[in-house]
C-alpha cells in the first residue's frame, strides 16, 4: 500500500502542470502577432487571410477556430496593442508619485513602447483609425478619465480652460505624422511637446512647461526622475 502512494506521488511530480489552454493560447497570440505584422506591411485593407496564416504558420482552419474573420482578429490584435501601452505606462511609475512626474513618465513609456515595435504604433495610431474611426473616442475614453482621476486623487487639479478632448488631437496628429513619415523610432523625441500638450488641461501652463523641459532633458534616457 505504501509503495503504491509512493508512485502516485511521484507521478503527480513529474505531470505536467501547464495549463490546458496554454496552446490555444500561445496559437491565438501568434496569429494576433502576424495581424500585427501584415498591417504594418500591407495595411489592413491588403492585408488577407492567406498572409495571416502564412506569417503565423498554421492552417485556415485553425484560424477560423480561433476567430470569425479577418476583422475579429484585427480587433483582437487592436486590444492587444492598447494593453502593451496600457501596462507600459502604468509600470512607469507609483502611486506615490505626483501627477505630473506619473504623466511625464506613462507618455515617456508608450513612447519608448511604440518606438521598439513599430508594427503595433501604427496599427494603433493609423490602421485602427481608419479601419474604425470611433476608435478615437475609445482612445479619449481610456485615457482622459485615467488622466482626470490622478489628479482628483492628489486634489492638486487646476482649471486652466484647455480642454482635454483637443489636446488629446493635437496629441494624436503629432504621433501619427511622426509615423507616416516612416520616423516612429523617433517617437521618443516627441516627449516634450506630448507631456505638455497632456498636463495643460490639468495642471496649468506653467506646470506643463515645465515637465515639458524636464522631459527634454531627460530624453536620452526615455523616463524622468524618479
Amino acid at each position: 500500500m505504501q509503495k503504491q502512494r509512493g508512485t502516485e506521488t511521484l507521478r503527480s511530480v513529474l505531470e505536467t502542470t501547464v495549463p490546458h489552454d496554454v496552446g490555444i493560447r500561445s496559437q491565438r497570440q501568434r496569429i494576433v502577432d502576424a495581424m500585427v505584422e501584415s498591417c504594418a506591411e500591407k495595411t489592413y485593407a491588403a492585408t488577407t487571410i492567406a498572409d495571416i496564416v502564412s506569417r503565423a504558420s498554421i492552417s485556415r482552419t485553425t484560424f477560423y477556430k480561433r476567430f470569425e474573420g479577418k476583422r475579429d482578429c484585427f480587433d483582437a490584435a487592436l486590444d492587444w496593442c492598447i494593453e502593451e501601452l496600457r501596462a507600459a505606462a502604468a509600470g512607469s511609475h507609483t502611486p506615490a508619485d505626483p501627477p505630473s512626474l506619473a504623466v511625464r513618465n506613462a507618455v515617456a513609456a508608450m513612447l519608448e513602447l511604440m518606438a521598439a515595435k513599430p508594427g503595433l504604433a501604427q496599427l494603433v495610431i493609423g490602421e485602427a483609425v481608419a479601419v474604425e474611426p470611433a476608435v478615437v473616442k475609445r482612445y479619449r475614453d481610456i485615457l482622459i478619465p485615467a488622466l482626470e482621476r490622478l489628479w482628483d486623487e492628489a486634489g492638486a487639479r487646476r482649471d486652466s480652460g484647455a480642454d482635454p478632448k483637443l489636446s488629446f488631437g493635437r496629441a494624436q496628429v503629432l504621433v501619427y505624422n511622426q509615423i507616416l513619415a516612416g520616423d516612429t523610432a523617433e517617437l521618443p523625441r516627441l516627449l516634450p511637446d506630448l507631456v505638455y500638450i497632456a498636463l495643460l488641461p490639468f495642471a496649468g501652463h506653467e506646470e506643463a512647461l515645465e515637465q515639458a523641459r524636464l522631459a527634454g532633458s531627460h530624453s536620452s534616457t526615455g523616463l524622468g526622475d524618479r
